[in-house]
């Protein structure tokens, strides 16, 4: 069973995966856990992944073309492994 990850804080998850039963679950090829950093496919100098919403408020909103270009790459990786 695959996982994929796509977050902002790729480090967070990273002692998850060394402890307890989802390690043994990987290393047992159970389970395999993919983390994609959602800054990787945000253009830009600053790979900015987030901008103010756009009704107004407080807050901060994340931008769909980063995350679409994060789950198409995923969709490929997966679709050239069958």
């Amino acid at each position: 069973m695959r996982f994929d990850i796509i977050t902002i804080f790729p480090e967070m998850f990273q002692s998850a995966f060394r402890a307890g039963v989802l390690k043994k679950a990987l290393d047992k090829g159970i389970v395999e856990v993919n983390v994609h950093d959602l800054r990787d496919f945000a253009p830009g100098k600053h790979k900015q992944v987030d901008d103010r919403p756009f009704g107004g408020g407080q807050g901060m909103v994340l931008k769909p073309e980063p995350i679409f270009s994060a789950v198409e790459k995923i969709k490929h990786e997966k679709e050239t492994q069958v």
